[in-house]
C-alpha cells in the first residue's frame, strides 16, 4: 500500500521553520552552510534481521534561504518496492517526533533517485505550545496534541510502506505508523550512522 503522498518524487513542506541560533561565528551570527552531501545506512532492525544487505543511500540537501531541496538516491532495495522518508529526531526506536516527507519506489535495479523540496536544515522543528484538537484523518490518528517545547528534528529514516514488502525482502513483519495511511513495514535505512543528537541535517545553517 502506497502512502497518500507515494509516488516516485515528491514535494513537501514537512515543518515550520524559525531562526535558531546554531554555531557561532565571529560576532554572534550563525555559521552558514548552503549544502551538504551524506550516506544513509541500513537501519538497526534491517541488521538485526540480517535483510537487504545492499541497500544504502545518499542525500544531498542546497538550501536556497526558506527552504531547501533534499535529493535522495538509493540503491540495493527491493525492485518495484514502495518507501517512505520522514525526518526524524532519533535514528534509532523510539524516533520521537517524525515529520513525513514523501515517498518513492524503486525500479528494475531496486535503485531510486527522489527530491523533495521542505526545511531540512538546523531550522527543522516541531512546536506545541499547547494542547488542542486534532483532525482524525484516519483510524488510528490522536485527537489532541501533546504539549512540547520545539524539538528539532536532524535524522532521516526511510521504511518499508507494507509490511508485504518488508517479508518479501527477508525483514520483518510488523506494522508501523509511518507511511500516509499509518500502515507502513519497519524502517530500512537511517542516519544511525549519526550521533542521536546531532543528525545531518543540522549541518545545513541557512
Amino acid at each position: 500500500m502506497r502512502g497518500r503522498a507515494g509516488g516516485l518524487v515528491v514535494g513537501a513542506v514537512v515543518v515550520c521553520a524559525a531562526a535558531f541560533a546554531g554555531s557561532a561565528v565571529a560576532g554572534g551570527a550563525p555559521a552558514s552552510k548552503s549544502s551538504t552531501t551524506f550516506n544513509i545506512v541500513r537501519s538497526t532492525g534491517a541488521v538485526a534481521s540480517g535483510c537487504v544487505t545492499a541497500a544504502k543511500a545518499t542525500a544531498t540537501i542546497v538550501s536556497s534561504g526558506p527552504v531547501e531541496t533534499m535529493t535522495i538516491a538509493a540503491q540495493g532495495l527491493p525492485r518495484h518496492a514502495t518507501f517512505d522518508v520522514f525526518v526524524i529526531q532519533a535514528p534509532n526506536a523510539p524516533f520521537g517526533m517524525s515529520t513525513y516527507v514523501g515517498a518513492f519506489t524503486t525500479g528494475n535495479q531496486g535503485k531510486a533517485t527522489a527530491s523533495f523540496v521542505g526545511r531540512f536544515s538546523i531550522a527543522t522543528f516541531t512546536v506545541a505550545p499547547g494542547v488542542t484538537d486534532a483532525p482524525a484523518v484516519d483510524a488510528s490518528d490522536a485527537t489532541s496534541n501533546p504539549q512540547s517545547m520545539p524539538v528539532h528534528q536532524l535524522h532521516l529514516g526511510i521504511w518499508f510502506d507494507s509490511p508485504d514488502e518488508s517479508v518479501a525482502a527477508g525483514c520483518q513483519n510488523v506494522f508501523t505508523p509511518f507511511n500516509g495511511t499509518h500502515s507502513a513495514g519497519p524502517q530500512v535505512l537511517s542516519t544511525r550512522n549519526f550521533a542521536p543528537t546531532n543528525g545531518p541535517l543540522g549541518r545545513i545553517h541557512p
